[in-house]
Protein backbone atom coordinates (compact mmCIF):
# COMPACT_ATOMS: atom_id res chain seq x y z
CA UNK A 1 0.00 0.00 0.00
CA UNK A 2 1.61 3.43 -1.32
CA UNK A 3 0.48 6.33 0.74
CA UNK A 4 2.21 9.29 -1.07
CA UNK A 5 2.01 9.94 -5.14
CA UNK A 6 5.69 8.23 -6.83
CA UNK A 7 7.88 11.51 -7.70
CA UNK A 8 7.81 12.23 -11.30
CA UNK A 9 10.08 14.49 -13.13
CA UNK A 10 7.86 17.30 -13.65
CA UNK A 11 7.67 17.86 -10.17
CA UNK A 12 11.23 18.00 -9.54
CA UNK A 13 11.60 20.90 -12.12
CA UNK A 14 9.05 23.00 -10.49
CA UNK A 15 10.35 22.56 -7.07
CA UNK A 16 13.47 23.23 -8.61
CA UNK A 17 12.85 26.67 -10.30
CA UNK A 18 11.02 27.67 -7.37
CA UNK A 19 14.00 27.18 -5.17
CA UNK A 20 16.23 29.01 -7.36
CA UNK A 21 13.58 31.78 -7.35
CA UNK A 22 13.52 31.73 -3.91
CA UNK A 23 17.46 31.99 -3.76
CA UNK A 24 17.30 35.11 -6.20
CA UNK A 25 14.61 36.53 -3.31
CA UNK A 26 16.70 36.22 -0.48
CA UNK A 27 20.08 37.27 -2.55
CA UNK A 28 18.10 40.24 -2.89
CA UNK A 29 17.27 41.25 0.14
CA UNK A 30 20.47 40.31 1.79
CA UNK A 31 22.62 41.92 -0.67
CA UNK A 32 20.30 45.26 0.41
CA UNK A 33 20.69 44.22 3.95
CA UNK A 34 24.25 43.84 3.76
CA UNK A 35 24.48 48.19 2.46
CA UNK A 36 23.84 48.75 6.38
CA UNK A 37 25.17 46.04 8.40
CA UNK A 38 27.54 43.05 7.99
CA UNK A 39 28.32 43.27 4.30
CA UNK A 40 31.83 41.51 4.94
CA UNK A 41 29.42 39.04 5.46
CA UNK A 42 26.34 39.10 3.67
CA UNK A 43 28.08 40.58 0.33
CA UNK A 44 29.26 37.55 -0.27
CA UNK A 45 26.21 35.47 0.72
CA UNK A 46 24.01 37.41 -1.71
CA UNK A 47 26.82 36.68 -4.80
CA UNK A 48 26.43 33.52 -3.90
CA UNK A 49 23.21 32.98 -3.73
CA UNK A 50 22.35 34.78 -7.21
CA UNK A 51 25.28 33.25 -8.85
CA UNK A 52 23.08 29.50 -7.68
CA UNK A 53 19.81 31.21 -8.38
CA UNK A 54 21.04 32.27 -12.26
CA UNK A 55 22.99 28.92 -12.79
CA UNK A 56 19.42 26.71 -11.66
CA UNK A 57 17.64 29.30 -14.18
CA UNK A 58 15.49 31.03 -11.89
CA UNK A 59 12.02 32.81 -12.93
CA UNK A 60 13.32 36.28 -11.31
CA UNK A 61 16.14 36.98 -13.38
CA UNK A 62 16.36 40.41 -12.68
CA UNK A 63 16.00 40.04 -9.24
CA UNK A 64 18.81 37.80 -8.80
CA UNK A 65 21.15 40.45 -11.08
CA UNK A 66 19.63 43.14 -8.63
CA UNK A 67 20.99 40.93 -5.91
CA UNK A 68 24.56 39.83 -7.67
CA UNK A 69 24.98 44.08 -8.03
CA UNK A 70 24.37 44.56 -4.40
CA UNK A 71 26.34 41.65 -3.18
CA UNK A 72 29.45 43.47 -4.97
CA UNK A 73 28.41 46.82 -4.06
CA UNK A 74 28.12 45.26 -0.31
CA UNK A 75 31.92 44.81 -0.95
CA UNK A 76 32.56 48.02 -2.67
CA UNK A 77 31.73 49.81 0.49
CA UNK A 78 33.53 48.31 2.81
CA UNK A 79 36.37 48.61 0.74
CA UNK A 80 35.97 52.25 0.27
CA UNK A 81 35.15 52.63 4.49
CA UNK A 82 38.20 50.84 4.92
CA UNK A 83 40.28 53.10 2.73
CA UNK A 84 38.60 56.06 4.40
CA UNK A 85 39.59 54.69 7.54
CA UNK A 86 42.77 53.93 7.21
CA UNK A 87 42.43 50.31 8.86
CA UNK A 88 42.09 47.15 8.28
CA UNK A 89 38.38 46.47 9.70
CA UNK A 90 35.56 48.16 11.12
CA UNK A 91 36.90 50.30 14.13
CA UNK A 92 34.52 51.79 16.92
Amino acid sequence: MQLTAPATGNTTRRTGTRDADGMAVASFILGLLGLLVLNIFLGPVAIALAAAALWRGTARRGRAFLGLGLGVADLLVLVTVMQLDSTVSWSF
